[in-house]
């Protein structure tokens, strides 16, 4: 993960915003049938991280039968019903090869709730119908009974602690080699007993977390954005930016009951 210098709390006027620093290719994975609970403001927030430092960003949003952007700097999808998951499997199939390049080549991909499912070897819904995944990961997911549902705080050994919002009914199981995210310090977690909580291969992060989670994980946000453009243009450094208002909202999350 590329530091970033400590925030001084100072306003953020210094920070050229007219794209000099290059172009990022910022792609949004299925938002028409994987955007709810306020993932769009993982992609935003993204954009806008960027645009802060420099960047200037080319968005892309891909839904089944469009081409795919295989050019794509960064990769980001967010969660949607079972509906949701069975529109976008076969596409998911479709694109299952380049997916896996860009993994092997370094590509950062956030995958939320039911895109992290499908990023997994297979989703059972509690009806028993079987969604095959496309193996990124090395997890399953069953359908279970309950809801798991409310504010979570994980702690990760690379980012710190992380704080978000879990509504879920999938039981994710990992494999024996599978790194997670993070462990479970409130909440439920991937399926509410074995204490962690999403999953890392390579540059591709899976979780369950929604609120959106990228507005108030400022490390995580700028670790996605550290990493594309090491990989686009060999930059090592990011500004730091003001997040004091992301420091709150962590407060206000981490305090609240589930």
């Amino acid at each position: 993960m590329f530091p970033t210098a400590p925030d001084s709390g100072a306003p953020e006027a210094h920070f050229a915003e007219s794209g000099g620093q290059g172009e990022i290719h910022l792609v949004q994975l299925y938002p028409r049938d994987m955007n709810i609970y306020g993932d769009w403001g993982n992609t935003l927030t993204l954009k806008r991280r960027l645009e802060k430092r420099g960047y200037s960003v080319k968005l892309t949003d891909y839904n089944p039968g469009d081409s795919f952007p295989a050019d794509g700097d960064l990769f980001v999808g967010g969660g949607g019903q079972d509906s949701g998951q069975f529109r976008v499997m076969e596409d998911l199939q479709k694109i299952k090869p380049v997916l896996h390049e860009l993994v092997r080549d370094g590509v950062p991909m956030l995958a939320i709730c039911g895109l992290y499912q499908l990023f997994g070897h297979e989703f059972r819904t509690i009806a028993g119908q079987v969604l095959p995944g496309i193996g990124i990961f090395d997890l399953t997911t069953v359908g279970g009974e309950t809801r798991l549902i409310g504010n979570i705080v994980t702690e990760s050994e690379t980012f710190g602690t992380i704080i978000g919002y879990e509504n879920h009914s999938g039981l994710t199981r990992l494999g024996d080699g599978q790194e997670p995210l993070g462990r479970v310090v409130s909440g439920a977690g991937n399926d509410g007993e074995d204490g962690t909580e999403g999953a890392v291969t390579r540059e591709v992060i899976g979780t369950y977390l929604h609120g959106s989670l990228l507005p108030k994980n400022p490390v995580l946000a700028d670790h996605l954005i550290a990493t594309a453009v090491r990989r686009r243009y060999s930059h090592d450094h990011l500004e730091p930016l003001n997040d004091a208002l992301a420091a709150r909202a962590r407060e206000v999350a981490a305090a609240r009951p589930r």
